[in-house]
């Protein structure tokens, strides 16, 4: 099986990686040369762990190349950025130009799965477009999306062993989908619509968001009264249907901080709750 990962960021090339150590000929591609050289060096600086380690091996065995120009294959992850403007609206412009480009070289059975955090509807509407340009292709291709819900630092197992939501544009998609990721995924495989499932990742995201701002809220009224907020969080988690997290400085990592925006921006009148906790946590 022919396998391309197009965008090689900190999803991107660990999981190029796991799908050559699966036994698959990949090819990762990025349009920044100076980064690919990098990969083929094995000169990436990481705090992955065994990151360089599966990078050499599988440059080694040349089950994993790379280069700049997308080329025909089988299989088609899009896992390129969907960053948000000043303004806080997704841009969704990268998944974009790179469906434009596949247009031209997909073939019939190929599968185009995309993993990029995306605003609700963006696959469906996007396919539409493909299909515009390929109208051969109406139900001889495979769209779905899958969003990945791991942590940096533990990628690699977790890509393996969490479970994963896969939602095609259709019922065939979706079962094509779930097919392929079964042949290197152990955690169990959900199988949904393309719209359920690019919510679900905005979903679970803007829900970690809320935990972590009531949790916040809680410890500056326990500043005010000089109350431990830890002390008090643990007391109240004794509540057999309480679990709170314990309060930081807002929220890190790569989604969280960006996640909930993506329902803001299209659901604005539905979305009070969420915004106002976006608000709390970057205060």
């Amino acid at each position: 099986m022919n396998v391309s990962v197009i965008g090689l960021g900190y999803i991107g090339l660990p999981t190029a990686i796991l799908l050559a150590k699966s036994g698959k000929k990949v090819l990762g591609v990025d349009i920044d040369k100076e980064y690919l050289l990098k990969i083929n060096n094995n000169n990436i600086i990481s705090k992955e762990e065994n990151l360089n380690k599966y990078l050499g091996e599988v440059i080694e065995n040349k089950s994993l190349r790379t280069q700049n120009q997308i080329e025909r294959s089988d299989v088609f992850i899009i896992v390129v950025p969907t960053p948000v403007d000043k303004e806080n609206k997704p841009n969704t412009s990268y998944v974009h130009d790179v469906l434009i480009e596949l247009a031209s070289i997909l073939e019939e059975e190929n599968l185009v799965i995309i993993e990029s955090t995306c605003p609700v509807g963006t696959t469906k509407k996007f396919s539409e477009i493909l299909f515009e340009k390929r109208p051969d292709l109406l139900g001889k291709l495979y769209v779905a999306y899958c969003p990945e819900r791991v942590i940096p630092g533990n990628i690699f197992k977790e890509l393996i062993e969490n479970d994963r939501i896969v939602g095609g544009i259709n019922k065939n998609s979706s079962l094509v989908a779930m097919s392929f990721y079964k042949t290197f995924v152990s955690g169990e495989i959900h199988i949904t619509d393309s719209t359920t499932a690019e919510l679900c990742k905005l979903t679970e995201n803007a829900s970690r968001d809320a935990q972590i701002a009531f949790a916040n809220e809680i410890s500056i009224i326990c500043e005010k009264v000089n109350v431990n907020p830890r002390e008090l969080i643990n007391l109240a988690n004794k509540h057999p249907r309480v679990n709170i997290l314990n309060p930081g400085v807002g929220v890190g990592g790569h989604c969280i901080a960006v996640d909930p925006w993506f329902l803001v921006s299209d659901f604005e009148n539905e979305t009070k709750l969420i915004s106002t906790v976006r608000e709390t946590n970057i205060n």
